[in-house]
């Protein structure tokens, strides 16, 4: 049950290219500071009927060293990577991240890394590339290294997010509502700092932003922390590589994209390298 709380924020990342595209010009730090304003929203409006649940803010200064620098970190580091290098080389590095997660959970108490997860997510990075890059070829130049670098931080910072939460297990959820304010606020000085304040123009774009701060960057953080948390960390990090395919889709969906080979080869791959990282579960006995 965990494992497929985890897998609804893969669900709902994938809508975050188009409901992005949809609001407009406004400037990345900028959106960030809105739309993680919104997520928090969602937890303080939770403690109008659970007014305990605020309690959970008081943790040690580790717990919230690791959740800002997790949320604000990887956005930071994402949007300082795609400034210094091509669009296709930082995204496809940058989505490293569940590569990182399935081998790094080897490190982890208690868990056992197996042939089948690490083949399952090298097929799902196999679809990832074709999705990126469009069937293309990537070329990386020295020019880009220091976006490369940032890309690749970027990737670390969020697998050593998730893994390092399977640490905090027993820290509730509830805390990401914290998490989400930190990081808009720190999203709005980095915008003051770095951008000019562009507006939403229209009712579509400001719904598209309340449909980012709702979902891909609401909502799925605290499902991702429940997840990473207590559910299967390897299948979760193998599932992630479907979160560029479905955002794809949805696209193609929404007459944005169109649907190619392509499409469908990165679909097979994928999907196969996810029930192959998922083989335990799936042929799991349940329990008499």
């Amino acid at each position: 049950m965990a494992t497929f709380v985890g897998f609804l924020a893969v669900i709902m990342w994938a809508m975050l290219a188009l409901f992005t595209d949809m609001s407009g010009k406004v400037p990345p730090f900028q959106l960030t500071a809105m739309t993680f304003a919104i997520g928090a929203s969602l937890g303080l409006i939770s403690w109008l009927w659970r007014p305990g649940a605020a309690k959970h803010l008081r943790q040690p200064a580790k717990v919230w060293l690791l959740g800002v620098g997790g949320l604000f970190g990887y956005h930071f580091l994402y949007f300082t990577a795609l400034r210094n290098a091509p669009t296709v080389d930082a995204s496809l590095i940058a989505y490293l991240w569940p590569l990182f997660i399935v081998v790094g959970s080897a490190l982890m108490p208690g868990e056992r890394l197996r042939w089948f997860h690490v083949a399952g997510t090298l097929l799902g990075l196999a679809g990832t590339v074709l999705i990126i890059t469009k069937g293309g070829n990537v070329g990386f130049e020295a020019r880009y290294a220091f976006g490369y670098a940032m890309a690749g931080l970027c990737a670390i910072t969020w697998a050593a997010y998730s893994l390092l939460s399977r640490r905090f297990a027993s820290v509730p959820t509830d805390a990401v509502t914290g998490f989400c304010l930190a990081t808009s606020v720190l999203s709005l000085i980095a915008h003051l700092r770095l951008e000019q304040t562009v507006w939403p123009e229209s009712p579509t774009q400001w719904l598209a932003v309340l449909g980012l701060g709702l979902l891909p960057v609401g909502a799925a953080f605290y499902c991702w922390d429940f997840g990473v948390k207590r559910g299967n960390i390897q299948v979760l990090g193998a599932l992630s590589y479907a979160s560029p395919l479905l955002s794809t889709l949805v696209l193609i969906i929404a007459g944005a994209a169109e649907p190619t080979v392509r499409v469908l080869v990165a679909c097979l791959l994928i999907t196969l390298g996810a029930v192959l990282a998922a083989k335990e579960m799936i042929l799991r006995k349940p329990k008499p």
